[in-house]
């Protein structure tokens, strides 16, 4: 049965809420310049924890993301998520196993699987191996609950480092204007090769490839009129996708989903499509998704007409940049992947003195937000296949 549209309310926001951010805030208005991402993240939580959505229960659902909110750790996220439990009614005990990160003390076998799979996710995302995702259909859970969980887990690594990196944007914000900082002089990276060169680094590559999906895909002869819409909105190549025809199995999280991919990184003016293209090569290479790095390596070249970056990225993501700003983009990257707690006003301010405006700040979290869940979903559903010529 398909699920009801979605229709966007700024006043329920979790977002803005969470964050505290006011209509009347700079922040705010910041944060809704970009509105097409604002209304599909909201419209991603809508999807994903609507009651109706079948395969995995309301509380299940809850219980992954109170779980993950507290690994990560979010505790502005893990409070709503746990409050959202007991108002749902879930049991004490299974609570406690999602506060506890003991996913072995649940008394469901199910639960116990569906917990683990999200820990691997949670913390170190490129462990949730063929192995991994199938432990869950071993575990009574079907394919379409698979694409449920892969991308709640996803939309949850997303939504951390997203409430993070808006609350340091309005403790920076809140501040006093201070003189910019000049950028302190670092080495030259050497790391260079010519544009269309193949670069081959500690297993990542800027050649071409493909995917292929672990579990079973739809077929688009025999896919719902909702599935072909949600294709032919989503991509190009959607229909030959393994990618978009696994993820189809559930349309509408795919359909906000999609929405929010496209804004973030195709939206005009801003931070430039290419540093959009460098923070998500940058998150994809701390997070070890091979895919995902050939593909926006690739997308940066052709912005940018130039790969030295990228071999610098793939060599020493710590240490990438071919000027101060490209340095500070990577720095932060590399900061909100791998510890968005610690995300803070000095964090943005950083950005800012090597000349960020605050939407472009905004944009660079997104786009490094927005690979938080797109290399899991690449990580823990499939496999990187090199293209045969």
């Amino acid at each position: 049965m398909a699920q009801a549209p979605i229709v966007y309310d700024a006043a329920r926001d979790l977002v803005d809420q969470l964050v505290g951010l006011k209509a009347d805030s700079a922040a705010y208005a910041v944060r809704h310049q970009r509105d097409k991402v604002a209304a599909a993240t909201q419209g991603s939580y809508d999807a994903l924890f609507d009651p109706a959505l079948p395969g995995l229960t309301l509380a299940e659902r809850l219980l992954v993301a109170l779980y993950a909110a507290r690994l990560t750790p979010s505790p502005a996220l893990a409070a709503h998520y746990r409050q959202r439990l007991v108002e749902a009614g879930a049991s004490a005990a299974d609570i406690q196993v999602a506060e506890s990160g003991k996913p072995a003390d649940a008394a469901d076998p199910r639960l116990a699987a569906i917990l683990e799979f999200t820990r691997k996710l949670i913390e170190k995302p490129v462990e949730g191996d063929e192995a991994a995702l199938k432990t869950l259909p071993a575990a009574g859970v079907s394919t379409p609950a698979v694409v449920t969980l892969s991308q709640l887990v996803a939309f949850l690594s997303y939504q951390v480092r997203l409430v993070a990196g808006l609350q340091a944007m309005q403790a920076q914000a809140a501040k006093p204007a201070a003189a910019g900082t000049p950028p302190a002089p670092f080495p030259a990276n050497t790391a260079a090769t010519e544009p269309g060169a193949v670069i081959k680094a500690h297993g990542f590559t800027n050649e071409v490839l493909e995917w292929k999906a672990w579990l079973d895909v739809v077929q688009v002869d025999s896919a719902t009129p909702e599935q072909i819409a949600v294709l032919e909105e989503s991509h190009p190549k959607a229909k030959v996708s393994d990618y978009y025809l696994f993820l189809v199995h559930q349309p509408e999280i795919l359909r906000q989903r999609s929405t929010a991919f496209n804004a973030i990184m195709y939206a005009p003016g801003g931070l430039s499509r290419a540093e959009r293209e460098l923070g998500a090569t940058v998150v994809s290479r701390v997070n070890g998704c091979v895919y995902c790095a050939s593909v926006h390596a690739q997308r940066f070249e052709q912005l940018a007409k130039r790969n030295d970056v990228i071999a610098q990225v793939f060599e020493d993501p710590a240490t990438a940049g071919t000027t101060a700003r490209e340095l500070a983009i990577g720095k932060f990257s590399i900061q909100i992947t791998d510890a968005p707690a610690s995300v803070d006003a000095a964090s943005i301010q950083a950005l800012k003195d090597v000349g960020l405006s605050d939407g472009e700040v905004l944009d660079l979290l997104h786009s490094d937000a927005i690979f938080a869940w797109a290399n899991r979903l690449m990580l823990n559903l499939g496999e990187p296949v090199v293209v045969q010529v």
